[in-house]
């Protein structure tokens, strides 16, 4: 989906070097997940189960403006 590709390009570009190990092992890990249930993650309001996961979703939402 055009859209994932822009939010995740976007936060590589903006934020993904401020990120610890942990934060890029999750990152590494949502680039694993279908493209479903990322929409749902970033989109929709869904929340991962995983609290790491979590953390990271909330923060590129925040950084992409898509907090409501």
């Amino acid at each position: 989906m055009r859209e994932l590709d822009l939010l995740l390009e976007h936060f590589l570009a903006n934020g993904y070097a401020t990120l610890d190990a942990s934060g890029r092992e999750a990152f590494e890990t949502l680039l694993g997940c279908q493209d479903d249930t990322l929409f749902g993650w970033f989109y929709q309001g869904e929340v991962p189960d995983d609290a790491e996961l979590a953390a990271l979703v909330e923060r590129i939402r925040s950084d992409f403006g898509l907090l409501r």
